[in-house]
């Protein structure tokens, strides 16, 4: 699959596919889900915003590829395959080729320079490491991967009394600690820039989410993370998905993304919409508005 190549400034943003899922019907995505609700605000309803049979949400994981004049950046790695999730049955044990794609794009792992990581989680740290004789290594040895310090203590602490940290620890141990032993980490707090991107502070997806905001040549784009699974959430921001830990952040940092997004009237990166996984947030009588570019 070709994908499209955009443009902020002088940087080009290419999205490299793990996955295409269909894997949650509305009703478990969201405990909030009211079909009645979703039904007054339509615009969600594009083509491809669901399976063939109407019944599970289509999605995308994915990884965002940031190329500078000077750097190439990874925005999140996806699952990783190998990897041991008994949990999510659909991301156990993968064998994609990730890397392939990676290299369509332009990308070998010796030639990345940063990975950014919005938050510690299955599908968004998987490919930091891969499994070479028995033991996971860094995919990208010349990276630097950085990401927030608070949720790095958060797992390497004392085990937590949460449904968070459990479905969560796996992966760490197996994709973030790796990249510690390695001497390849770099622990970053809300607001620190790296390479011309800044991480915004967004928590409530997880612990300490944060969405990353890109500046070249007076442009701007926002990497959203997972505020959002699916577009249903800019038509209906109070919904949280079932992954999210902290109800009424998750909530906050939502709208704070959706208005600073439409405010601006730069494009949107998700983590998890279908289709391009690009698009534009604008304002309209009765909230926000979608539409894939």
């Amino acid at each position: 699959m070709m994908e499209s190549i955009y443009k902020i400034g002088d940087i080009t943003v290419t999205r490299v596919q793990e996955l295409a899922l269909n894997a949650f019907t509305p009703e478990v995505l969201y405990p909030e889900w009211d079909p009645e609700v979703a039904a007054r605000r339509p615009g969600w309803q594009t083509p491809g915003a669901m399976d063939a049979a109407g019944e599970h949400m289509a999605q995308s994981i994915h990884t965002w590829v940031v190329k500078t004049p000077n750097h190439t950046i990874l925005i999140d790695t996806a699952t990783g395959n190998d990897k041991d999730r008994p949990a999510a049955p659909v991301l156990d044990h993968l064998h994609e080729p990730y890397l392939e794609r990676l290299a369509a794009a332009g990308v070998t792992p010796e030639s990345v320079d940063y990975v950014l990581l919005t938050h510690i989680h299955v599908d968004h740290v998987g490919w930091n490491t891969r499994l070479v004789d028995g033991r996971w290594v860094p995919t990208f040895p010349n990276a630097k991967f950085v990401f927030s310090k608070i949720e790095n203590d958060y797992f390497a602490g004392p085990p937590q009394d949460t449904r968070h940290y459990a479905s969560q620890i796996g992966c760490y141990q197996d994709s973030v600690v790796p990249i510690i032993e390695s001497g390849q980490a770099i622990m970053i707090e809300s607001g620190d820039t790296i390479e011309g991107l800044t991480f915004l502070p967004s928590p409530g997806h997880s612990l300490d989410h944060m969405s990353i905001r890109l500046t070249s040549r007076g442009e701007e784009a926002l990497f959203s993370g997972d505020l959002m699974h699916h577009p249903v959430q800019v038509y209906q921001p109070q919904w949280n998905s079932v992954f999210c830990m902290i109800q009424d952040q998750a909530r906050a940092s939502r709208l704070w993304a959706l208005e600073y997004a439409a405010d601006r009237h730069i494009p949107f990166f998700s983590s998890h919409f279908a289709d391009t996984s690009v698009g534009l947030v604008t304002r309209s009588s009765d909230g926000f508005d979608w539409r894939y570019i």
